[in-house]
Formats: structure tokens, C-alpha cells, sequence
């Protein structure tokens, strides 16, 4: 233990996830780092490893890939990255920031303004408009309604959903609602985005040109981009491919 009554090992980790954060690469060149992050899940009295000492480094702009089978730990991954969840153990970081050790409050707030979520099964509100659902997160940050619709239109008009922005969710196709989700992602133009499978309910046509429009953000906006997938053709539009298996990144993959 030491004076402040911390183990050691806690304040030991922290330490070295600071300095290792700083070795090697410039610290505004990695927007995120893991470092032996482990996730254990309990179920009654047994112990699911879904994470066992994932360590990775993730470049600002870069587009990169989580490829594995079901039960690799994948989308835990996603979550730990986006603050969605905690490590039972190891560090999180974020921007230069260890996320993982940030109070819940403060999170959400890091969360808001620095993270861009696109879930496979969207998440939008059924009963507004496509305006409304990316107007939303802007009206409950208190920003001026002027302020809210302009931003609104400039990015349905991004995504090519000028047209369509007074119809609800039902009355869209399925790439239109992931179109909508997208801009809903980058209302706060978050320097990263996290994709979970979002092309998983999409046909081939449609996902092609839903990850053509991740790819263009990505480019066009050094936006880094995180984004699960079990489907190999879409992997190939990253930088970089990361493969799990059984919660640890499998070395020597091509």
C-alpha cells in the first residue's frame, strides 16, 4: 500500500499507462490506446473472460477494424473504447485522456463531444422526424434553436437526406435510417466514430455505399474510425485490420 492508502500496483499502472502513453509516438498521434485491458463479466457465482489483456494502439485519422467470431470479445472492445463500460482491469485512453478512470458524469460529457456511436440497430426514436432525431442530442445540451436546425440540415444534407428529413424513421429504407444515424453520430463533429456491425442489416449495395460514406468521413474529416465486423468485404475498406479471438488479439495475422 502506499501513503495515500492505493496498492501499488494501482498507482503503478497508472503511472506507467501515462508514460507509455507518451513513448514512441507523439501523444496527439494516438487518439486511443489500450493497455492489458481485461473485462471479466460475472454470471451467478462464474467468471467470464470476454477481454483477456488487449493492448493496442489506434492513430488519429486511422480507420481501423475489429474482425472476430462471436464471443471474441469484439464489441466489448467498442464499449470499453466509447465509455460505455469499465475494465476490470488495465487502461483505457482517449484523446490523451484515461477514460476508464473518469467519473460517470464526466464521461458522459467526454463521451458527448469527443465520441460518435453507429449501432447496428440504430437507435433512433421513432417518433420524430429525421430532423428531430439528430436535433435531439443538440436540444438537450441547451444549444439555440437556430443554431440546432442549421447544423440538422448541414448534415442530412452530408448524408443525402435533404429530402427526407420530415419523415420518420418508418418511412425510410434501411440505408436511409443508417444514413440518419450517421449524421445523428456527428452532430457534436466528434474526432472519432465507433461502428458496431453497421452494415449488418443491410444488403451488399446498400452496405457498400454506407461504408463508401463512413470512408469519406474518415478522409475528408481525419476522423478516426473504430468500427466491428464479422463481414470480411466490408473489413477491406479499413487501414487496418485487428483480429480477436477468445478476448486477445491474435498476433501474425495478415
Amino acid at each position: 500500500m502506499t501513503d495515500t492508502g492505493q496498492p501499488r500496483s494501482s498507482v503503478y499502472g497508472l503511472r506507467s499507462a501515462q508514460e507509455g502513453w507518451r513513448e514512441g509516438v507523439a501523444c496527439d498521434l494516438r487518439m486511443i490506446r489500450s493497455i492489458n485491458v481485461r473485462k471479466v463479466y460475472r454470471q451467478g457465482r462464474n467468471e467470464i473472460t470476454a477481454l483477456a489483456g488487449v493492448s493496442l494502439d489506434i492513430p488519429k485519422g486511422e480507420f481501423a477494424v475489429i474482425m472476430g467470431p462471436s464471443g471474441s470479445g469484439k464489441s466489448t472492445l467498442l464499449h470499453l473504447i466509447g465509455g460505455l463500460d469499465r475494465p476490470t482491469q488495465g487502461e483505457v485512453l482517449v484523446d490523451g485522456r484515461i477514460i476508464s478512470q473518469m467519473p460517470d458524469d464526466e464521461v458522459t460529457l467526454f463521451r458527448r463531444s469527443k465520441i460518435g456511436f453507429i449501432f447496428q440497430f440504430f437507435n433512433l426514436l421513432p417518433t420524430l422526424t429525421a430532423e428531430e432525431n439528430v436535433i435531439l442530442p443538440l436540444v438537450l445540451d441547451g444549444r439555440p434553436t437556430v443554431q440546432t436546425k442549421t447544423r440538422a440540415e448541414m448534415l442530412l444534407e452530408r448524408v443525402g437526406l435533404a429530402a427526407r428529413k420530415d419523415h420518420l424513421p418508418e418511412e425510410l429504407s434501411g440505408g436511409e435510417i443508417q444514413r440518419l444515424a450517421i449524421a445523428r453520430a456527428l452532430v457534436f463533429n466528434p474526432p472519432i466514430l465507433l461502428a458496431d456491425e453497421p452494415t449488418g442489416n443491410l444488403d451488399s449495395k446498400t452496405g457498400g455505399a454506407i461504408l463508401e460514406l463512413i470512408r469519406n468521413i474518415n478522409q475528408e474529416e481525419d476522423c478516426t474510425v473504430v468500427m466491428v465486423t464479422h463481414n470480411r468485404e466490408a473489413a477491406g475498406c479499413g487501414d487496418r485490420i485487428i483480429y480477436l479471438k477468445d478476448g486477445m488479439i491474435e498476433e501474425g495475422r495478415p
